[in-house]
């Protein structure tokens, strides 16, 4: 009625006016750094399908990740549509904490369990004869009162895990083949542009050639490692060299354990398979190195971000000292590279 105080129902404000209360953690909830991660994936790359792939794991497993931290933070982090993933106010709050915990839980693994300077220092070879193995001669020379043990697997995509768990503590490859949530959680340090080639059964037509033109390699099939889950940067890097070229990417393969094996599965399948010119040679094969641009393999010491060792400042002085001494960071002038590998080697990214 006119004059009449207005009530306190009255004066209430509407629901949808009230601001947002603040998300609390379910009572005992921890978020793991592991939910983190895949909440920091996602929120990087803004789809579920790219951030499992960056994560080497399943989609539905990362959504369930995803949905567990959210009931942990009571919070929903992401809106989710047929077209599109776009964070809520409160995944753009987690995300810098997220960063920070992750940084911190990396630092965590280098300081503790066994990690001290007076331990062995495990490094990722991939193969005997390579640059990389170059390079821990060098270290080993540079720290003889270090012990640097050498491990021989294949493929960066597959250390980078066991490198941010804190299995592993150096590897060498592609960088820019890891995802952004994978490269966030390491450091690197550009070793060499190594020069790729390809090794052909010794009575296939192409090897008669001293050198093998990309053009010459147009209706080939060629194997590069597809299907092998650890490799995935050097897949990915052959679909790019491949592409508007007429060469085609070999399906998946089971993957060759040891030289002898590899060596009889290519007798059998006789495709062409893409290398690097240090590519240790097999009998009954020929090796050959590519040009009419020579395609480039960017290698790179890789290693967990916050690591402190004198082993790994070992491995960084050789890889230092082995490029200026071969020319490893000097591009030829008639050379392929992806530009978003070129940026990263020159530390443009």
């Amino acid at each position: 009625m006119p004059g009449q105080r207005p009530s306190a129902a009255s004066r209430t404000v509407p629901p949808a006016c009230r601001p947002a209360p603040r998300p609390a953690l379910r009572p005992g909830a921890h978020p793991d750094p592991r939910l983190l991660r895949a909440f920091l994936a996602v929120a990087e790359e803004l789809h579920f399908t790219r951030a499992a792939a960056r994560l080497y794991v399943a989609q539905q497993a990362l959504s369930r990740d995803v949905r567990r931290l959210e009931r942990d933070l009571g919070a929903e982090l992401f809106v989710r549509t047929t077209r599109q993933v776009t964070l809520t106010a409160d995944g753009e709050r987690l995300l810098p904490y997220a960063r920070r915990v992750l940084e911190a839980n990396e630092a965590l693994l280098s300081a503790f369990a066994g990690n001290g300077p007076d331990r062995p220092l495990l490094v990722d070879v991939n193969s005997p004869g390579l640059s990389c193995g170059r390079v821990l001669d060098r270290a080993r020379s540079l720290a003889p009162d270090r012990e640097l043990m050498a491990r021989f697997e294949s493929g960066l995509t597959g250390a980078a895990e066991e490198l941010l768990a804190g299995r592993l503590d150096a590897s060498f490859g592609r960088f820019a083949g890891l995802g952004p949530a994978v490269r966030a959680g390491l450091a690197q340090q550009p070793v060499r542009y190594e020069p790729m080639a390809v090794v052909l059964p010794e009575d296939h037509p192409l090897a008669a050639l001293d050198a093998v033109p990309l053009d010459a390699l147009a209706g080939e099939t060629v194997y590069a490692g597809a299907g092998n889950p650890r490799t995935l940067e050097w897949t990915d890097l052959a679909r790019h060299l491949f592409e508007g070229r007429g060469i085609a990417l070999a399906p998946p393969a089971p993957v060759a354990l040891g030289v002898e094996e590899f060596r009889r599965i290519m007798a059998k399948k006789r495709n062409p398979v893409l290398a690097v010119v240090d590519f240790p040679m097999m009998s009954e094969t020929v090796r050959r190195p590519l040009i009419d641009p020579v395609p480039l393999s960017p290698v790179s010491l890789v290693w967990r971000r916050g690591l402190e060792h004198p082993g790994l400042d070992a491995l960084r002085r050789a890889a230092v000292e082995l490029a200026a001494e071969e020319g490893w960071l000097r591009r030829p002038m008639d050379s392929w590279i992806p530009a978003s590998d070129a940026d990263i080697m020159t530390g443009q990214d």
